[in-house]
């Protein structure tokens, strides 16, 4: 499968065999994330490029959500929401929380669509926690993954007013909600 992804491991624009979400702890201290991502790969006996996300919320705790064809996963920590242009957090001490999507579709897109859609889940995002009374547009270690079959038909567009960007958004925008009014 073809990603665009923020992700720590496999992050980009680039084919990908696998994709996953690593559960840690909140003292989490490990630098070598890519190290870290191939043994549970291992572990889980697959092998090639992969995208691995890393969280402190409780990977056993997935939330889904699908409209029309476009199927989300997410992990969904709040306990320390930040304000992405918030000029106080600098040399503050990073604390824990993490939202993580992955985002897949049965289309393939365009390199400009695939970030278009990374930009609109990331949008949609901020949207939901607003909409849950969250204080902030996210947290420090949030990362957001689309992923589509190699050799699907391709989109050109994925912003939130395409057919494909608002599928994307409205089912980033309903597992968000849904998984931060629980979390919260």
């Amino acid at each position: 499968m073809m990603s665009m992804s923020s992700a720590a491991v496999g992050g980009g624009f680039t084919e990908i065999g696998w994709a996953f979400n690593i559960g840690v702890s909140s003292d989490y201290g490990r630098t070598d994330l890519s190290d870290h991502a191939g043994e549970v790969a291992a572990e889980l006996g697959l092998t090639g490029a992969g995208m691995a996300l890393f969280t402190a919320a409780a990977v056993d705790e997935v939330c889904r959500s699908e409209c029309g064809g476009v199927v989300v996963d997410a992990t969904v920590g709040v306990t320390h929401p930040t304000w992405a242009a918030d000029p106080t957090a600098v040399g503050r001490e990073w604390t824990p929380g993490t939202i993580n999507l992955v985002a897949q579709l049965p289309v393939g897109l365009e390199p400009g669509a695939a970030v278009n859609a990374v930009v609109t889940a990331t949008e949609a995002k901020s949207q939901a926690l607003m909409a849950c009374g969250i204080a902030g547009t996210g947290t420090a270690s949030d990362a957001v993954g689309i992923v589509w079959p190699i050799g699907a038909e391709t989109e050109r567009f994925a912003g939130p007013r395409s057919e494909w960007g608002s599928k994307i958004a409205k089912a980033i925008y309903q597992v968000v909600w849904g998984c931060a009014r629980k979390a919260s």
